[in-house]
């Protein structure tokens, strides 16, 4: 998609920094004929950083790819990154990988190899004019790209001015995150970890993330109809107004029955229940003083 007139592209693609063009720009044949469904056979969307100034951006969106799962950085006319200075320093884990393999690459290249996606905080807010919309907000990304059957490609700009409207002009689509009216621009790093958040399910599979099992496991039945019996022992020894008791038990279960109780919590009330139907009523004066 290299508009008339633009210079010609490089031809074999960029200059190698640990990993080779080819095997980030092209798709995987093997898996296109086999029976793999659409979602096993999508790579991540590489992260393209053009023209950065600081290598510390550079090192915090390696680190963000690293903490959601993305592997292939590409850099377009990228500052030096010396193992030893803030690149490193800021890339934590990534260090390790996503940023020793991190490969440079012309822009024509991304523009030519990938479906690419602009990131920037200026949109228009018309149709008349096309550069910068319409956009889709990262969320809505995560929605629509696992239907994109292309190599992929974030791209994320300058760390003051962004992509250039020529720059963006090139491109595919155009991402936006959702800010403040009054200052919406966010720092290179931040607007690359928001973004790659969103979009973590493209490169984790279910299980792959840090967080346990978010099904909540419900306690038994007979152990709940306990809970609910000791409720209306409770309701007894409190000598709760009987015509009122039925309807008290009534919203109790509503209750419990939201918040899905698993074994421990409902064993949990069920002592402490159990504890104040039995326990004596100190309130009430010493028979013997009466």
């Amino acid at each position: 998609m290299t508009d008339e007139g633009d210079a010609e592209s490089n031809a074999d693609g960029g200059t190698d920094v640990g990993a080779t063009v080819d095997e980030a720009g092209k798709p995987n044949d093997d898996l296109e004929d086999s029976g793999a469904s659409v979602h096993e056979r999508r790579t991540p969307p590489a992260v393209a950083v053009v023209d950065a100034r600081t290598p510390g951006n550079v090192g915090t969106i390696a680190r963000a790819m690293k903490n959601f799962g993305f592997e292939d950085l590409l850099l377009v006319d990228p500052p030096e990154l010396d193992p030893d200075g803030e690149a490193y320093g800021f890339a934590g884990h990534a260090r390790e990988d996503v940023l020793p393999n991190a490969t440079e690459v012309s822009f024509d290249h991304l523009v030519e190899n990938y479906h690419t996606i602009g990131c920037t905080a200026t949109t228009n807010e018309g149709d008349h004019r096309h550069v910068r919309f319409p956009f889709s907000t990262p969320a809505e990304l995560a929605d629509r790209l696992p239907t994109v059957e292309a190599p992929t490609a974030l791209v994320f700009g300058r760390e003051r001015v962004g992509l250039t409207n020529e720059e963006l002009s090139r491109i595919d689509e155009i991402c936006s995150i959702p800010a403040n009216a009054e200052y919406p621009v966010l720092n290179l790093g931040q607007a690359a970890t928001i973004t790659l958040y969103e979009l973590r399910d493209l490169a984790l599979s279910e299980g792959e993330t840090q967080l346990p099992d978010v099904e909540r496991v419900r306690a038994p039945e007979p152990l709940l109809d306990r809970l609910y019996d000791q409720w209306a022992d409770l309701l007894e020894e409190l000598n709760h107004p009987e015509e009122k008791r039925e309807k008290t038990m009534r919203m109790l279960r509503r209750v419990y029955g939201r918040a899905h109780l698993t074994e421990r919590e409902a064993n949990t009330f069920l002592g402490l229940l159990r504890r104040a139907t039995e326990r004596p009523d100190r309130s009430d004066p010493d028979p013997d003083q009466r």
